[in-house]
């Protein structure tokens, strides 16, 4: 299968994929030294883990079909930077040393992340679907069923994070770990149903 096969469009998503996933493992690692909450930090070493190995799924794909992984487009500088941005945002919460305001702005880089994440993989799911048949639809339905339950919960589940520790530091009661970690969330539905309990 070749890079021809593909539309350029397609071509396009699968390298901002592979460049928000790389700048994902970036963002884990500096959100991991913002991190307070036991449990939080627990969920989060898991993602970083899952998210070095979407780098490998999203590096294989793009090889098997023929696309420079090391391919620089327009579109993929502006992932790459939105991630750099994400990491000094995390930097400067540290530096001005409130370590819980510093574990919140953790949390919301990592939310602001992972809806880009789970926004790209819906998009490859779609194009696995579309495809015709052949060994471009299965390796890009391989990847997608791999890896978008993973995404699904890091993004649901980090919302939860996000919003209860903003309830803590407002004073409010806040639960922790929240529900859509009790419920191991991974709907968007879900995550609805979850934030009624709470209330």
């Amino acid at each position: 299968m070749a890079e021809r096969d593909l539309s350029p469009q397609v071509v396009e998503l699968l390298l901002q994929s592979l460049e928000h996933e790389m700048g994902g493992v970036q963002i884990y690692a500096a959100a991991l030294d913002c991190v307070r909450n036991a449990d939080l930090r627990g969920e989060w070493e898991k993602y970083h883990r899952e998210t070095q190995r979407h780098v490998e799924v999203l590096s294989a794909v793009c090889r098997t079909l023929g696309i420079d992984v090391e391919s620089q487009t327009p579109g993929r500088q502006v992932v790459r930077h939105v991630g750099q941005s994400l990491v000094q945002a995390m930097q400067m919460a540290r530096k001005a040393g409130d370590p819980a305001k510093a574990e919140l702005v953790a949390c919301e880089c990592v939310v602001l992340a992972e809806t880009k994440d789970h926004l790209d993989w819906q998009l490859i799911g779609q194009c696995a679907e579309q495809a015709t048949k052949g060994s471009a639809a299965q390796l890009l339905k391989d990847a997608y069923d791999e890896v978008e339950d993973q995404e699904d919960e890091h993004v649901y589940h980090s919302k939860g994070w996000c919003r209860e520790l903003w309830m803590q530091s407002l004073g409010m009661p806040a639960v922790l770990p929240p529900p859509e970690e009790e419920r191991h969330v991974k709907t968007a539905m879900g995550q609805a149903r979850a934030e009624q309990t709470r209330r």
